[in-house]
């Protein structure tokens, strides 16, 4: 459906000559653009309402409560590694710790180690180069996410952190006790605007990045950046 859209604008619509470069950017543009958005949609929202019902309060306030000595960092790296998100979905899971009070350096030690690590690429990997190489790349994301998630706390970068994040920690993001035990309408709109409201922050950059795919799909020869 997305295709025979993009293909009716960009060759209806915009009457661009088919076997052309600009159609191809044009084209791809417009495809991509739309599908990324969709997915990026789709997954927010169910993240928004995944970490409504998740007790992320709790979560922090163990974190807080307790000197782990790094074993933070690790666990995070761990919940990272064993959810099957890529760094769209990740974002606003990361944005839900942010706001419930965990601190950035643990948020970051998730969102370092959650595309990096997953069940797809350990899949591929154990198929294609066997055990030991796929341990060590297992090993090798965790760790990554365990000095990159230091360093950033170690660092203090809080304050380079967009003002949204930190606005409305208070207005119940992730529901009481007794409201997570129910599914009800008003829990789909306050998750489907809260979705919203960090999509619409993201989709320029979506744009902005299609855009030069689409340019260097249709202007840069196969095989470029192979030889060069």
């Amino acid at each position: 459906m997305i295709q025979q859209f993009a293909h009716w604008l960009t060759y209806n619509i915009f009457n661009f000559s088919e076997d052309t470069k600009i159609a191809e950017v044009v084209y791809f543009f417009i495809y991509d653009s739309i599908k990324i958005i969709l997915l990026l949609l789709a997954i927010t929202y169910f993240m928004s309402l995944l970490r409504y019902y998740l007790p992320i309060e709790k979560l922090r306030d163990f974190l807080v409560t307790h000197k782990l000595f790094g074993a933070d960092y690790f666990l995070a790296t761990i919940f990272g590694a064993i959810t099957p998100f890529c760094t769209c979905s990740s974002i606003p899971l990361f944005v839900g710790f942010l706001k419930a009070g965990i601190p950035l350096g643990v948020t970051f030690a998730f969102l370092i180690t959650s595309p990096l690590v997953n069940e797809v690429a350990i899949a591929m990997l154990v198929g294609l180069f066997g055990w030991k190489i796929t341990l060590f790349y297992v090993g090798s994301g965790i760790l990554l996410g365990m000095i990159g998630g230091w360093l950033i706390g170690k660092l203090k970068m809080e304050k380079y952190v967009a003002d949204f994040v930190w606005k409305n920690n208070s207005n119940n993001e992730t529901g009481s006790e007794k409201e997570k035990n129910k599914f009800s309408s008003q829990v789909l709109k306050i998750t489907a605007r809260e979705a919203w409201d960090i999509s619409k922050k993201i989709i320029p950059y979506i744009l902005l990045g299609v855009g030069l795919g689409a340019i260097i799909h249709g202007y840069v020869p196969e095989g470029f950046f192979e030889k060069y």
